[in-house]
């Protein structure tokens, strides 16, 4: 067995560090493991500098692995990357999309037996990356509530259940109250989709299927297929809206007559301003943004 390098975030809980300490048996009864834990991007840099011919192992959610993925990017390393993932975030959501277990141990034993498969990559215009997903509207306005709330609740746990888990659903519901109405011209793949005299809830370019802890936003996407996802709802109206939640809630809402869904490999997004959340990251507010597909940008240890 290939030796492992498991990159984890030093900020981590009590709980996580028992977490990964289960994880951490699992690997090494089969695997020589070095442990560097990392802050900032000037210590991730530091230690992928010295990773050598290691296989790299994110313990961490969708933001530790953006992290880790961008920093291999920038290095111009990704190519040759195989990555293994322990779930420890608190939405895990590129996980479930690719079918790496959230139980722990599970996913430990998956990063030894696994093998590397190609995944797609989104990349911006200045060379930013995207892992899972990236939308901008009332999603973003969703995420920039409930990275409040997660951090405000991110302390505080009942038995083994972290409290931070429910600040999407906060940021959500305070959301559907009094979205952000949008004016964008979206061209997917050259061809336009909405344009500035149509306002718009919220678009979404899905290289995975679902955010903030499950939400299937775009449920039909696959980081393996060459393309990515985009959906564009245009219910806007206080009656759509809520019948749009209703559907997000069981992943049919893209079926809706008001909301286009299709695929491509390059999208751009103008007009606003609007904010944009990519794997929990929230930037703005933009006029221009652009997406592209850079597909097999790496591999990653799956079934």
């Amino acid at each position: 067995m290939d030796p492992l390098l498991v990159i984890t975030n030093s900020e981590a809980g009590t709980s996580d560090e028992e977490r990964l300490d289960a994880a951490l048996a699992v690997l090494r009864a089969k695997a020589s493991v070095e442990v560097a834990a990392t802050s900032n991007p000037g210590e991730l840099d530091g230690v992928l500098h010295r990773s050598g011919s290691r296989r790299i192992v994110v313990a961490g959610g969708d933001g530790s692995l953006h992290a880790v993925v961008a920093a291999l990017h920038r290095r111009r390393e990704l190519k040759d990357s195989v990555l293994g993932l322990l779930p420890m975030g608190t939405g895990n959501d590129f996980a479930r999309g690719v079918g790496v277990p959230l139980e722990i141990e599970e996913a430990a034993h998956l990063v030894l037996d696994g093998k590397p498969r190609a995944m797609d990559l989104v990349v911006d215009e200045v060379g930013e990356i995207v892992v899972n997903s990236v939308h901008v509207g009332a999603g973003a306005n969703a995420s920039r509530r409930g990275q409040r709330w997660k951090e405000r609740l991110g302390s505080v746990g009942v038995g083994k259940v972290n409290l931070g888990k429910i600040g999407y659903p906060i940021g959500a519901a305070l959301t559907a109250w009094n979205p952000p109405i949008i004016r964008v011209r979206i061209e997917v793949d050259g061809e336009v989709v909405v344009d500035l005299d149509e306002p718009i809830l919220m678009a979404a370019v899905g290289n995975g299927p679902s955010v903030g802890g499950g939400a299937e936003l775009t449920p039909e996407a696959d980081a393996r297929d060459g393309r990515f996802d985009v959906m564009v709802s245009r219910s806007t109206g206080p009656v759509a809206r809520l019948m749009y939640a209703a559907h997000l809630g069981a992943a049919t809402h893209h079926e809706r007559d008001d909301v286009t869904y299709l695929r491509g490999t390059t999208v751009s997004v103008s007009g606003g301003p609007f904010w944009c959340s990519a794997d929990g990251e929230i930037y703005g507010p933009e006029r221009q943004r652009t997406w592209r597909l850079e597909p097999a940008a790496y591999s990653m240890l799956l079934a």
